[in-house]
């Protein structure tokens, strides 16, 4: 089990529900009895007041964040251009099926990732830690990456250069690079490669149960060709919108962007 938000916020879901039941149950009675001996009205202990009150507001934040969608910030330019830091983002969990929070058992088969999903999973080597990539390769591809060309299955996937990228705040060092948009599968989208800049180059063969991703900033992106495959349990979900954008200020004009 990895102790991150989901898991803290299960844990409150969890404490504040035992006591709020466990006082309904057996103390509420006996202080209402107390009470009316008395003649006077039960008054509620702090603690359960703060269970009874913030209980629903874990519950549901958990609920939505393990099964409908959950926010991220981009906080690398590995998917320039397609996502630069300052980016926030929302990933749909349910794409690929219903998992358990915490623990990240599947209990619902609902889809599978497609070729060119942009996808948060949880680093191979590191499970604590989100990563984004976009999935390039699915089980059983044979995935080459040379020259800065990318192969999948023998053949080559079909890119053409759109204009020079001109990156502001954090993204100005990436200002000179080569835009090219890539077709791969049924999905277009942008990708960044940096003259001059050496690259890992290798073949893969990708296992069942596991996918390759690569950056969308080909050349500035640590991804499969250096650590290896995301195990399908890794995953947590599509991301598809960006919500909002603050890197040193706000740019309004990426808020309400969907991610192709």
């Amino acid at each position: 089990m990895i102790w991150d938000f989901a898991a803290v916020l299960t844990l409150l879901v969890l404490v504040s529900g035992l006591i709020w039941a466990g006082d309904a149950l057996l103390l509420a009675p006996r202080r209402r009895a107390a009470a009316a001996a008395a003649g006077s009205e039960p008054t509620l202990p702090l603690l359960v007041d703060y269970a009874k009150s913030f209980f629903p507001i874990f519950l549901v934040v958990l609920l939505l964040r393990s099964f409908l969608v959950e926010p991220f910030r981009i906080p690398s330019g590995s998917m320039i251009p397609t996502l630069v830091v300052g980016d926030f983002i929302l990933v749909n969990k349910y794409t690929y099926g219903i998992r358990l929070p915490v623990l990240n058992r599947k209990i619902v088969e609902l889809g599978a990732p497609e070729r060119g999903d942009v996808v948060v999973f949880r680093y191979p080597l590191d499970p604590s830690t989100p990563f984004i990539k976009r999935i390039v390769g699915l089980p059983g591809d044979h995935v080459v990456y040379r020259d800065k060309h990318l192969y999948i299955n023998g053949e080559e996937v079909e890119r053409v250069p759109e204009r020079t990228y001109v990156g502001v705040r954090s993204s100005i060092q990436h200002t000179g690079a080569q835009v090219y948009r890539e077709q791969l599968g049924d999905v277009q989208h942008e990708i960044l490669i940096t003259p001059g800049v050496r690259t890992l180059d290798g073949e893969f063969d990708v296992p069942p149960g596991h996918y390759f991703v690569l950056g969308d900033n080909r050349d500035n992106s640590r991804d499969s060709r250096y650590w290896g495959y995301v195990p399908d349990e890794n995953l947590v979900g599509r991301a598809f919108f960006i919500w909002f954008h603050w890197d040193g200020g706000p740019d309004f004009g990426r808020v309400g962007n969907t991610i192709e």
